[in-house]
């Protein structure tokens, strides 16, 4: 009931957008010249300023766009983009079709809000695509009189507050959010580089608000030194066998060492009683070098080049640029492969991708895949999805999963479907779930005399040059799933003559060889092919050993006898459908959890940069010397406050022995530390502003070590380890642990016994 209001309100809501598209097709503008259309804008400015309200300005601006955008690009917006472009302004999430032309819908909302003069940021997914976009979409904007810029990584500071003020801003939501940490330690009004926020448009929203959405984004001071004794841990940890010394969880998330993998552990180390207190950093370093080993995958979850260890993002295959493990897993990770770590130095500020695109007052987004989570997005963000009709028919054709008993048949299934394909023409790009997988496909087709190109982390440098190929006859492209964003395959390369050949073949054929944990995932893949209209179709190919089928006990509920042909039975593609049910639901509920520790911790970090920023800015008089001296504190302080919360989060979950809320426990706590900063900043203020006898001499601050970080570092954590590890902690879990660790503590010194 609640699906078919839902589908009758989204009805209502795009019969509305389509009488106001209507309405701004009647405001036809072509006999007008440019001064008129540039007077008429300069007019719309000025009544956005004055007050009046956007929504009253909207037909007549959108009308403008449409004008501009055929005049300056030679495109004439669909009526699907104005629909879409009206969504946005509302501030709805609009679910669009792979080739519909997001990026000019976007312009017409950006241009409209940005009349009044508070600026607009469109939050791409990555840098390429800012440049792209404020190129591409640029004429249109300075043509009606605004002015538009992107952000690129490694700007220089003036660079990047020249591009920040620009009516129209296009950057990467990681590279907003780290210039944003940037300007909350920044001791100057001039060293910043963000204005208030307006509004913004995200882009791949689905992916930015769900996906990366608990990522967080760090600035530390200077690096630590390296460290290099993590090759004993390493070493340990290859000597340890599953099922003898160690388990997994359910779900093969996490691992843990059992009785006899502690007693095997503190023989090789010769360390006594592994849980005594004295030994917890051991342990600490012990667990990591565990998890590494046996749930971190060289090629799958990470590589090794050029002498570095890239980390992989789950969702995309790309490498996660400047992106780390938290400090002891990372550390473990580069002593597995036999290179040294440098730890990250003091962090200075933190804040997750969820939490910075909320300081928007105004959010709106876009995407291909969103219906699939509408209801997170809903219950985070109070974002609503609407789904826009495509501008032609979808006629691809999605086949049902073909579902093996195990990997070599799927393999062999594969290359047998990929080289009669191939022998037609018809362009096929298959999607793959690591680059191990990628590589290993790519060998057995060479062997199948099928030429392909492959696109994964390895070469990913190389990707625009690749996908611009992807849809040209006889192309043959194996993927990860990095070919799923912000890439729009053309059928024919873009060649008219290809591509009408190429459709006739029935256009891009597209092969998972895995589902994903989540619907939206695969979904993405399948846009490949099939946009505007065209010809496409795709399938999955599975089988029951695949991990997501392993892990969820498939291959054991299913008592099929090994065979190459394909499973027919439709129970399990209902029951792939239920897992990745089941799995979105987990991940939320991880979600939700852990946004119970972290939104109190951003909400103190609110209130106190308030307060830091109207010290910065000078809105209560101070002499420049208490002004410094307070921001410094302000920066001190609360550093030591995430250095807290950090410790705190590693051990709260231990409360639960003791009848109490874990999280009502964590709350308690950081707002007993957090009521005591005040009072701290003060003290230490008033003590130093009597060392500093008034002085307000620079170089009396240098000199009293009154001064920014001599070098800072942004990174990102992929914390998704310690979300697992936390959510896997429950009630039976701890009492174990403690029970093992007070037996070992209280009978090992009296029996000697040391596998207690």
């Amino acid at each position: 009931m609640m699906r078919k209001f839902k589908e009758h309100d989204t009805q209502n809501k795009l019969k509305v957008y389509q009488d106001k598209t209507e309405l701004i097709r009647k405001r036809n503008l072509e006999a007008w010249n440019d001064q008129e259309l540039q007077a008429e804008s300069l007019r719309l400015q000025e009544e956005a300023k004055s007050g009046t309200p956007l929504d009253e300005l909207l037909v007549d601006a959108y009308a403008l766009v449409c004008e501009a955008a055929n005049r300056k690009l030679g495109l004439q917006p669909y009526d699907v983009q104005i629909m879409a472009g009206i969504a946005l302004h509302e501030r709805f999430l609009i679910e669009q079709h792979t080739g519909e032309g997001k990026t000019l819908s976007a312009v017409m909302p950006a241009y409209l809000n940005a009349l009044t003069g508070k600026g607009v940021h469109v939050l791409t997914f990555n840098d390429y695509l800012a440049k792209r976009d404020a190129e591409w979409m640029g004429p249109i904007y300075r043509f009606l009189g605004l002015t538009v810029n992107s952000v690129q990584a490694g700007m220089s500071l003036s660079e990047k507050r020249e591009a920040y003020a620009k009516d129209i801003t296009y950057v990467t939501a990681k590279e907003a959010g780290f210039d944003y940490l940037r300007d909350t330690i920044a001791l100057t009004e001039a060293d910043t580089v963000h204005r208030t926020f307006h509004y913004v448009i995200v882009d791949e929203a689905d992916s930015l608000l769900l996906d990366e959405a608990r990522v967080p984004l760090v600035i530390s001071g200077e690096s630590a030194s390296s460290r290099s004794d993590g090759i004993l841990f390493a070493e340990v940890a290859r000597q340890l066998q599953q099922v003898e010394h160690y388990d997994y969880d359910e779900f093969l998330r996490n691992v843990y060492l059992n009785e006899a993998g502690a007693a095997k552990a503190e023989s090789l180390l010769g360390c006594g009683n592994l849980y005594d207190s004295h030994n917890s950093q051991l342990l600490t370093s012990l667990n990591c070098a565990l998890h590494v080993e046996s749930l971190l995958k060289k090629d799958v979850d990470y590589i090794v080049r050029n002498g570095k260890i890239e980390l992989i993002e789950e969702y995309t295959g790309r490498v996660a640029e400047n992106r780390y493990l938290p400090d002891g897993l990372q550390f473990a990770l580069a002593a597995k492969e036999g290179l040294q770590w440098k730890a990250g130095g003091k962090i200075l500020g933190t804040i997750t991708l969820q939490h910075f695109i909320s300081l928007y007052p105004r959010i709106c987004g876009m995407t291909a895949t969103a219906h699939a989570s509408a209801m997170e997005l809903e219950a985070i963000y109070l974002l609503q999805v609407v789904r826009i009709p495509s501008n032609r028919p979808n006629i691809r054709i999605d086949h049902p999963h073909r579902i093996y008993t195990h990997k070599e048949a799927k393999l062999k299934a594969l290359v047998q479907e990929i080289s009669s394909i191939h022998t037609t023409g018809r362009p096929i790009l298959i999607g793959t779930s690591s680059v191990e997988e990628s590589d290993m496909l790519a060998e057995a087709l060479a062997v199948a005399d099928v030429p392909c190109h492959v696109l994964n982390a390895k070469n990913d440098a190389e990707e625009a040059e690749i996908i611009a190929k992807a849809g040209e006859i006889g192309a043959v492209t194996v993927s990860t799933n990095m070919a799923g964003r912000g890439v729009d395959i053309r059928l024919g390369g873009g060649n008219p003559t290809q591509a009408d050949v190429a459709a006739k073949l029935g256009g891009l054929y597209v092969i998972g060889t895995h589902v994903n944990e989540s619907v939206r995932i695969d979904d993405q893949l399948r846009g490949r092919s099939g946009r505007q209209g065209d010809p496409g179709a795709s399938v999955f190919f599975v089988s029951l050993e695949d991990d997501l089928m392993l892990r969820f006990g498939i291959n054991k509920a299913i008592r099929a006898p090994r065979q190459e042909g394909a499973l027919e039975e439709p129970v399990l593609r209902s029951k792939i459908a239920h897992i990745q049910r089941v799995i979105m639901g987990q991940n939320f509920d991880i979600q939700q959890e852990l946004n119970c520790y972290s939104d109190m911790v951003e909400d103190q970090r609110r209130i106190l940069y308030e307060e830091r920023l109207g010290i910065l800015v000078g809105e209560n008089p101070m002499s420049p010397s208490e002004q410094r001296v307070r921001l410094f504190y302000f920066d001190e302080f609360w550093a030591d406050h995430l250095a807290y919360v950090s410790y705190l989060r590693e051990s709260i979950h231990l409360e639960s022995l003791a009848s109490r809320n874990p999280i009502d426990e964590f709350h308690a706590q950081i707002t007993q530390a957090y009521e005591q900063i005040p009072a701290k900043i003060n003290r230490e203020s008033a003590n130093m502003l009597v060392r500093l006898g008034g002085s307000n001499d620079p170089a009396m601050w240098e000199k009293f070590g009154l001064k920014s970080p001599t070098s800072t570092r942004t990174y990102i954590i992929n914390d998704q380890y310690i979300q697992n590890k936390r959510s896997s902690w429950n009630a039976g879990t701890v009492m174990a642990y403690w029970i093992r660790k007070i037996l070992r503590r209280v009978l090992s010194p009296v029996y000697k016994l040391s596998k207690y």
